[in-house]
């Protein structure tokens, strides 16, 4: 009988991205490595719970919500949260930083200082810059700022960043948008006076997703479903996505759909094509013992 895991998500750390599984068990994902799973036949998604603490009712969650929380779990969960703006008096610092993931997808976002660069890499991002340091509600102030004067949006949709991850421009031109914003956010009038401005210093993450080289992707899995599997090498991993070289070609699986799942290792059921679960086509980019599940 397969032993069957519960997969918590994929953290990211200086150490690179894992898999992380219930009882605190972790797969350290690498480009080359081989990723094969399977959802047990008949299983529900259930929700994941809120703050740590299991949801009371195991209530049944959408297979494709990536939240993986019923209503009143989620409700929780962003009582205290810092992006549904419920912790004002948070007296920890926050940074301020502008985030791109491709020509013309560059946001603004803030987090802890104390978290450095993880939320960055959470979201995904190809090349960051700080703009500043300070209190929440500064930082707060200060990213209203710049989306009220230069226009730059708090959020990209992930869709739109996997669509241009195959095709990115050279070291120079990832930096040179956001040099640009960031010279053009510093000449801003209103700024907080609690918060301290930071010099331009990108840092790029391309080498750490592995995006060099990256096959554009064939498609992006939908939905997992019971009795359904997948197995492929791993390309790359940006953000929640793993971009998986299948039987019928990259696939790009966001790691949120796999939490609430009951999960079995191997690939037995993914057939030829390496993967079962639906995939939503992706158009053509405009050119160019068992240590955890597996």
């Amino acid at each position: 009988m397969r032993r069957v895991w519960t997969c918590s998500g994929l953290r990211w750390s200086g150490d690179g991205p894992v898999l992380v599984w219930g009882g605190g068990r972790t797969s350290p994902l690498a480009p080359g490595r081989r990723v094969a799973f399977g959802v047990v036949d008949g299983a529900v998604r259930t929700c994941v719970g809120a703050r740590g603490n299991a949801c009371p009712l195991r209530a049944a969650v959408s297979p494709r919500g990536t939240g993986a929380r019923c209503e009143e779990c989620a409700r929780l969960d962003r009582a205290h949260s810092v992006a549904a703006d419920t912790l004002a008096d948070d007296p920890r610092p926050y940074r301020v930083y502008l985030a791109w993931f491709g020509p013309g997808l560059v946001k603004v976002g803030i987090t802890r200082a104390e978290r450095g660069s993880t939320r960055l890499l959470e979201q995904g991002a190809v090349t960051f810059a700080w703009l500043g340091q300070g209190p929440l509600m500064a930082a707060r102030r200060t990213e209203e700022l710049l989306r009220a004067a230069l226009g730059v949006p708090d959020r990209i949709p992930y869709a739109d960043k996997r669509a241009v991850r195959a095709v990115l421009p050279g070291a120079g031109e990832r930096v040179a948008e956001i040099r640009e914003l960031h010279a053009r956010a510093g000449e801003l009038d209103g700024w907080p006076d609690s918060l301290r401005r930071e010099p331009f210093a990108p840092v790029d993450h391309t080498d750490v997703f592995g995006l060099a080289g990256l096959p554009a992707a064939r498609g992006v899995v939908r939905e997992l479903a019971p009795g359904g599997a997948v197995a492929g090498e791993l390309c790359a991993a940006a953000g929640p996505d793993l971009h998986l070289r299948t039987g019928r070609g990259v696939v790009v699986l966001d790691t949120r759909l796999m939490t609430g799942w009951d999960l079995t290792g191997g690939a037995d059921t993914a057939g030829d094509s390496g993967i079962t679960f639906p995939v939503k086509e992706q158009p053509a980019p405009d050119a160019a013992v068992q240590d955890g599940l597996f």
